[in-house]
């Protein structure tokens, strides 16, 4: 394990450290990129990375590391950068967070770690998942692999979706020594990594770098495997022999409109279009042809605000559309995508039109989707999500002219594990019921977390679940019940 240098590596005194700016991160023009599926960000180099590492105040008591979700030693492994270890640096990262190449890339930060870092009272925080990228990104490109080798349990840990929350779990688990096999629905590992996230923002080779990095670990994969269908939860535990169960199946099931229209074609969920574009390859074209999502010309709009919505109409960008709108019942400021994101999309060129929300979507002549009705909005007080709530104004209608509207309102659980499972209890919107820090069900021996607990959350929460279901698992193994 490595252990960090002795002392401060910081050449420069703290009063320098704070007048240092942020270093930025290097990306595709945007006039490039709206003709590709390449990366958008481009990565520090070794040189930016320790520039950037120096600006790290090393606290005495790092609140960016009480911030982050899966407790990554963020002061640690930002020293070995200093010294241009880089190695040890992602060894540090490792310890507590088996993605770094994903979150370095997909996880809020600024939401996180660093909205802990103390130069965020002054003005920049540190770039710690710039940072983290770099190091995840220099150990694949290197070969670099810290395998534990520790002592097997005899212990069988089934964990039921590939997505953050399964395989950070896993991760956690095969270096407590346990057998764990993670059993995916999908023809790809990932969960919503792969199929949700396009290839500008999280390129499908790092996942699949990231998860063989797994298998050396010991994990083990099993794709095509619809728990609730294909085999359950009762005859893993009872006939395959497993000692517990994490599921960690996500929100997958898509949240529609309710408006009049939305039945006609041309108008998606956010999950189907994304899919497409994802697991059946239509950012490959012409190698792989998806003739539904011909958008050469076309005019689309995404229905939403979130990172989901950005990611959708993006992608709708790259695929040949004409116009690309966001269409957001609210203003900027209450919009959760991330802020990078928009800054994004806002130079690629994306139309954003705020405080309108769609009532109908209205045929062309062939019956197709040809304009949405939309109404103006105003924000009246704060709802129970605490943003304000938006309110319809009055004789405000007006159309749009559309060929594609992708709606990315939200996702809700997917019922197949539950109504599968006897004296497993959900609440009363069907996700599955768990204690907020074991991860315990209702029933003995199975575990759960992620979005199938909570709802539609982010990468690092995910992952945060998994971490706390993979200790609260290993006490319950070890301990040899429920209880103890």
């Amino acid at each position: 394990m490595s252990q960090p240098p002795p002392g401060s590596a910081n050449p420069l005194p703290l009063r320098d450290r704070v007048k240092l700016p942020r270093q930025h991160m290097p990306e595709q023009p945007s006039e490039l990129r709206i003709l590709n599926f390449g990366e958008v960000n481009l990565g520090y180099g070794p040189e930016l990375a320790q520039q950037e590492a120096q600006r790290c105040l090393e606290c005495a008591k790092p609140t960016c590391m009480d911030n982050c979700p899966v407790g990554v030693k963020v002061k640690e492994f930002v020293q070995h950068i200093l010294v241009g270890d880089f190695s040890g640096a992602a060894a540090i990262i490792r310890q507590d967070n088996v993605l770094p190449a994903i979150t370095g890339r997909v996880c809020p930060q600024e939401d996180h770690c660093e909205a802990g870092c103390k130069l965020h009272k002054k003005g920049e925080s540190l770039g710690i998942g710039y940072l983290e990228r770099f190091v995840a990104d220099y150990e694949q490109r290197l070969g670099i692999r810290h395998v534990p080798t520790v002592a097997a349990t005899g212990k069988k840990v089934a964990i039921v979706g590939s997505g953050p929350a399964g395989l950070s779990a896993a991760g956690d688990l095969v270096q407590k020594g346990h057998q764990v096999r993670v059993f995916e629905a999908l023809h790809e590992l990932g969960g919503v990594l792969v199929y949700g996230i396009p290839e500008f923002r999280l390129p499908k080779g790092i996942i699949r770098e990231q998860i063989d990095y797994m298998r050396a670990m010991g994990v083990e994969f099993e794709t095509d495997v619809v728990v609730g269908r294909t085999i359950t939860i009762d005859e893993l535990m009872h006939e395959e022999g497993f000692d517990a169960i994490f599921i960690a199946t996500g929100a997958g099931s898509p949240q529609f409109l309710g408006i009049p229209g939305e039945h006609l074609n041309g108008v998606y969920s956010a999950n189907e279009f994304l899919t497409r574009i994802n697991l059946m390859h239509a950012y490959e074209f012409p190698a792989y042809d998806q003739p539904m999502l011909d958008l050469h010309g076309k005019d689309v709009a995404v229905i939403g605000g979130g990172n989901t919505a950005l990611d959708t109409i993006r992608s709708a960008l790259r695929l040949g559309a004409r116009k690309a709108y966001v269409l957001y019942r609210r203003s900027e400021t209450e919009m959760p995508a991330r802020v990078e994101e928009v800054k994004h999309a806002r130079q690629e060129g994306i139309e954003f039109h705020m405080l309108t929300a769609p009532v109908e979507f209205l045929p062309d002549e062939k019956g197709w989707l040809g304009a949405v009705r939309c109404q103006r909005m105003e924000l009246g007080e704060p709802d129970a999500s605490g943003r304000r709530r938006p309110q319809p104004i009055a004789g405000s209608e007006f159309e749009v002219p559309l060929s594609v509207a992708v709606i990315a309102v939200g996702t809700s659980a997917n019922p197949v594990v539950q109504s599968t499972t006897p004296g497993l209890n959900t609440d009363k919107r069907g996700y599955i019921s768990a204690d907020s820090v074991t991860q315990r069900t209702s029933r003995r021996g199975v575990f759960a977390g992620g979005d199938i607990v909570t709802g539609s959350a982010t990468v690092i929460l995910a992952m945060g679940a998994g971490r706390r279901a993979a200790k609260s698992i290993h006490e319950y193994l070890i301990d040899g019940g429920w209880g103890g």
